[in-house]
């Protein structure tokens, strides 16, 4: 009979502490791990996104760069924190491919986090060099083939978007071509500025100003439909030039087992700040776009999750590429 009453005060003493926890969380910062440099894309869209969250969670959350092998670091190393609400990781589609990109990691994508919704999707582009002979999509696919031994294709890095991006472009044409990697977005378009390489695919929020410059030539966005930031420019797909489909899309995760109480309030906070005033015009003005609502629960990302993962596995299986 003690031994009842001791479990049952224990019980009780535990769904206090649980509700006393609630209501009081957050009372600290929260910490929101980015897997990329500062000032690079995933970091300006974590910075605009957390500072507006933070209006509704009431507390401030701290932008945490924590950069090395693609965004696994990170990603490991959030799937391994306290599960209490106060770190969390914002990833883009890296989350999806690293499973197949890389054959040991310290952590299980589909397994070993919490998942509190998507954010914003960033479109890509396709661009060549500004002296480069093709005009026009259906001009590159043929120049490609035609070149195919002596093309140059940058990319931001094994596991890069503008990595899968690549692959993807090499399906579409159907010929092989010399990828060149870089160390991020910067040096790979200083290498397409300076004619050094010959084709680059990346996020809108790193071409969109050398477009409207007209510094290199633009041969249409990775995108179903057009793009608000680019509405004169043709998809890929009406160019001439079809299955080169990739949007950079983000997701909010946090470890496993973290409270629900905690991922509701997070949620709630990240479906505020994607209505807020100024996180929708940063993201209009780098070409980004806030995603739909259905897409901004913790379930949404996990389907989401679950069936990029399943897209691009025989992709970087057929292509033969490990980034370890």
């Amino acid at each position: 009979m003690t031994s009842i009453r001791h479990l049952l005060a224990g019980a009780a003493a535990l769904a206090f502490g649980l509700g006393a926890w609630a209501q009081g969380y957050p009372n600290k910062p929260i910490t929101l791990v980015v897997p990329f440099a500062a000032g690079g894309p995933t970091d300006v869209v974590a910075r605009s996104v957390g500072a507006a969250m933070a209006k509704t969670l009431g507390q401030s959350v701290v932008i945490e760069n924590k950069l090395g092998a693609g965004g696994t670091l990170a990603a490991g190393y959030v799937a391994k924190a306290a599960p209490d609400g106060y770190t969390v990781l914002i990833h883009h589609n890296g989350m999806a491919t690293a499973p197949s990109l890389y054959r040991k990691l310290s952590f299980n994508a589909q397994t070993d986090f919490e998942y509190v919704g998507q954010v914003v999707d960033v479109p890509m582009t396709l661009l060549g060099r500004k002296d480069l002979p093709a005009n026009n999509a259906q001009e590159l696919a043929a120049w490609l083939k035609a070149n195919a031994a002596k093309v140059n294709l940058a990319h931001a890095g094994l596991g890069a978007v503008s990595h899968l991006c690549s692959m993807v472009l090499r399906q579409a044409v159907g010929v092989e071509l010399q990828t060149v990697p870089y160390q991020g977005t910067a040096p790979a378009m200083t290498a397409l500025l300076g004619g050094q390489v010959d084709v680059l695919c990346d996020q809108t929020t790193q071409t969109v100003q050398h477009i409207k410059a007209g510094t290199v030539k633009m041969y249409g966005t990775t995108t179903a439909q057009r793009i608000k930031a680019l509405p004169d420019a043709p998809t890929l797909a009406e160019a001439g030039l079809k299955g080169v489909e990739v949007v950079v899309w983000h997701g909010v995760y946090a470890p496993k087992g973290t409270p629900k109480e905690a991922l509701d309030k997070l949620n709630a906070a990240l479906r505020a700040a994607l209505k807020d005033p100024g996180v929708t015009a940063r993201m209009a003005e780098l070409g980004a776009e806030v995603v739909p609502e259905s897409k901004q629960t913790p379930e949404a990302l996990r389907t989401w999750l679950k069936a990029e993962t399943e897209r691009y596995a025989p992709m970087i299986k057929a292509a033969g590429v490990y980034a370890d």
